[in-house]
């Protein structure tokens, strides 16, 4: 048994609707039809759910991403070359008083330790997201090519190593 009829009105919402962007199964969705339906519309109408063009566009937007991420790497590896050099330059301190306002400012030499351990920390984290940026986008391939051929190069020493053993008595 057949659903109901195809009509003029359908056709005029799934060119709209694809006219919009939306794929088959949106379409499907929005006009209660199912996504079988909409695909022999929409070939009767001669429009086409070729994803080819989204799927370059999504792929550029990748590439994009991953510069930006590595531009970002890069200014964070910057921010904790910045953020060490201060542990060895002079720093300026104000102190505003108790409950009687004064202001008293002074340079040191350089930071306090403590002072000193803040900006450790500050430059670490700037390492570990810079580095955590960087895995990001390692390629996951070259990992698993390495623990392969680590394998195959100790699979093929255990075979040399048997073979070039000394024959045990009675061979």
């Amino acid at each position: 048994m057949r659903g109901r009829p195809v009509t003029q009105a359908d056709h005029d919402q799934v060119a709209e609707l694809h006219g919009q962007g939306l794929g088959r199964n949106a379409i499907a969705k929005a006009i209660r039809r199912s996504g079988k339906t909409v695909s022999e519309i929409a070939a009767q109408l001669g429009l086409s759910f070729d994803r080819g063009p989204t799927r370059v566009a999504t792929e550029a937007r990748k590439v994009d991403a991953k510069a930006k991420r590595a531009a970002l790497a890069l200014d964070l590896l910057d921010d904790a070359a910045r953020l060490r050099q201060q542990l060895w330059q002079p720093a300026d301190y104000v102190d505003h008083g108790g409950k009687e306002y004064f202001r008293v400012d002074w340079t040191m030499k350089e930071p306090t330790f403590a002072d000193k351990l803040k900006l450790m920390q500050a430059a670490g984290i700037a390492v570990d997201r810079s580095v955590r940026l960087d895995q990001y986008d390692a390629d996951p391939g070259v990992d698993a090519a390495k623990s392969m051929l680590g394998a195959l190069a100790a699979g093929l020493g255990a075979a040399y190593d048997q073979l070039t053993q000394p024959a045990a008595d009675g061979d």
